[in-house]
């Protein structure tokens, strides 16, 4: 209820040169206390008249910060759906990525299988000519196997002792003319050497002697 009116009303006390709280006690000391209330509910006043827009404006600003805090609250709980939506969308990306990363490593791996599978293929079309002549060649020289193992077995049997040239009457003057006679296949030019002994077990034998 202390308005600057009753302040002012109080500025002619305030001034005189008794109205002091030692000598209010040495008066009376009821009235020191009516005096040094007095002197406090002035200060009171000027101290709250400079408080009291600032408690004014502390509570609006108070309301506005409640009205941020909600207005805040609210922009972070639709910031969070967002970021869960997003959180899903990148987890399908990602799984996507991996899964085209899964389909490029993979046909990279069929292209190269079928890069080599292509190139083996062109590689074993230039042995076809090769094989089927081999083939041909392997029937061949199992039609006259049977005459050309019977001429090896004649000639470690019974050609050891002797020299070169009878070696040779005996293999191509008689036994060869026999084997015609009796119609039994051979190879013509027979070589003892290649049939009887491997090509490492001859380079042996050339390079030991």
């Amino acid at each position: 209820s202390i308005n600057e009116e009753t302040v002012e009303l109080l500025q002619p006390y305030f001034n005189m040169e008794d109205y002091t709280l030692e000598y209010g006690k040495k008066v009376c000391g009821n009235a020191a206390g009516l005096l040094s209330w007095t002197q406090a509910m002035a200060i009171f006043y000027g101290v709250n008249r400079e408080v009291l827009p600032l408690k004014a404006n502390l509570a609006k600003q108070e309301g506005y910060l409640k009205i941020a805090n909600a207005e805040l609250a609210k922009a972070q709980e639709a910031l969070d759906e967002k970021q869960a939506e997003l959180d899903k969308v990148q987890a399908k990306f990602d799984g996507a990525m991996k899964e085209k990363m899964d389909l490029l490593n993979d046909a990279e791996t069929c292209r190269r299988k079928m890069q080599a599978a292509s190139a083996l293929i062109d590689g074993l079309s230039g042995e076809k000519v090769r094989w089927t002549q081999q083939s041909k060649e392997f029937k061949s020289q199992i039609n006259r196997l049977v005459g050309d193992v019977l001429l090896c077995t004649g000639f470690l049997s019974y050609c050891g002792p002797f020299n070169q040239n009878f070696r040779k009457l005996l293999l191509k003057d008689l036994w060869e003319a026999e084997m015609r006679a009796h119609k039994i296949p051979f190879s013509e030019n027979l070589n003892l050497i290649s049939m009887l002994v491997d090509p490492p077990t001859v380079s042996s034998l050339v390079l030991g002697g």
